[in-house]
């Protein structure tokens, strides 16, 4: 069915929509939270339950995929979809954000990147030809140009030169691009910087792409810088095509980045905190190794309709973290990815019922927002 983005409600007050993207493997209604999966799993998740949670559209990582089992393999099998067992949208990273995170073990050039792979100590060589090769072969209905994501501690020159980089290797990403079933989404970097952001926005949007992400994000810099760069690089994208926020998945960052417009998050924290023995209720993260829960017998949350909740006790889940039980991280998993999705829909719901101002922004401990999902 190709790709398609509609836009089906506005919230009279804030720019927050509801829209529908269209993908070949289906439709992802929007805001909507990704769960990461990037070794072509999400951790402790059979696709199943991964389903059971509402999510809709998923995150695999190039990088990591091609350094096992490899994107040769992979396609070997049929492609990602068909690989993990997952029959709805996939989205892969290109690798930009392993310039950051794996910033001790490469070398950036303006020709590419060299990594030494955390695994065997090889070296790995990742240019934009090669990122698109890769999720190319993965077969992703969504894939990421590669791009120079810096650290919130780098100077003003150095996001200067990386954001520079980026749209070089955006150019060079459309070129290399040859399987047109994939949607390749650009990525918008500067930083901290406000004339960097800008720069960058009106660039990278100067190319007609099927969507556009806002990156360098929840790098180490403060939740007010956060918010600070994406109200004032959210409204700098194609208003008629879906944008996404990189690595932003707590609830307060969600509902203020959808009052700028924003449509789609991924981040690691649900299951992060699951495989730590920790749950999301109602916004807080409340950590089940504490004694208060051994003789708890309440559900989880009475409100959330996901199987760990419905099934299990506060307690049974504080006796599973002790005991180190495997079983600890799905059911918890489960349950925060569910939190995640419900708060999507309610976000959703709101901006349908015209009242997604009054119960989601401003953000604060005494939102209303817990009142509505």
């Amino acid at each position: 069915m190709g790709f398609r983005f509609v836009i089906r409600h506005r919230c009279p007050v804030t720019q927050a929509r509801l829209g529908r993207l269209q993908t070949p493997h289906g439709p992802v209604d929007t805001p909507r939270f990704m769960p990461v999966g990037t070794m072509a799993t999400v951790k402790g998740l059979t696709t199943e339950q991964l389903g059971q949670t509402q999510a809709q559209m998923v995150l695999a990582n190039a990088y990591h995929l091609h350094l096992q089992p490899g994107e040769d393999r992979v396609a070997e099998a049929g492609g990602l979809h068909r690989f993990m067992g997952w029959d709805g949208p996939i989205l892969t990273d290109s690798g930009g954000y392993q310039v950051f995170s794996l910033a001790g073990c490469n070398r950036v050039e303006d020709q590419g990147v060299t990594f030494r792979s955390p695994r065997d100590g090889r070296t790995i060589r990742m240019t934009p030809e090669r990122s698109m090769a890769i999720q190319n072969r993965l077969g992703a209905d969504v894939i990421m140009a590669f791009d120079h994501c810096p650290s919130a501690q780098a100077d003003c020159q150095e996001v200067e030169a990386a954001t520079d980089r980026t749209h070089h290797w955006l150019e060079r990403c459309i070129a290399a691009h040859d399987n047109q079933d994939q949607a390749l989404f650009g990525i918008v970097q500067g930083g901290r910087h406000g004339e960097l952001r800008r720069w960058s926005a009106a660039t990278v949007c100067s190319h007609d792409l099927p969507g556009f992400a806002i990156g360098g994000v929840s790098v180490g810099e403060s939740t007010a810088d956060i918010h600070r760069v994406v109200k004032l690089a959210a409204p700098l994208l194609p208003e008629q095509k879906p944008r996404y926020l990189m690595g932003v998945g707590s609830l307060a960052e969600m509902a203020q980045a959808v009052a700028q417009g924003v449509d789609l998050f991924d981040c690691v924290l649900p299951t992060r905190l699951g495989r730590h023995g920790a749950a999301l209720v109602q916004g807080d993260a409340w950590s089940l190794k504490r004694a208060c829960f051994r003789d708890d017998h309440r559900p989880l949350d009475s409100s959330c309709p996901c199987w760990t909740c419905r099934r299990h006790s506060r307690a049974y889940l504080h006796h599973l973290v002790h005991s180190r039980e495997l079983l600890a991280a799905s059911l918890l998993s489960i349950h925060n990815l569910t939190h995640l999705q419900r708060f999507c829909n309610a976000m959703g719901q709101a901006i349908v019922e015209g009242t997604f101002a009054e119960h989601f922004t401003p953000w604060d401990s005494a939102s209303p927002a817990a009142n509505t999902w």
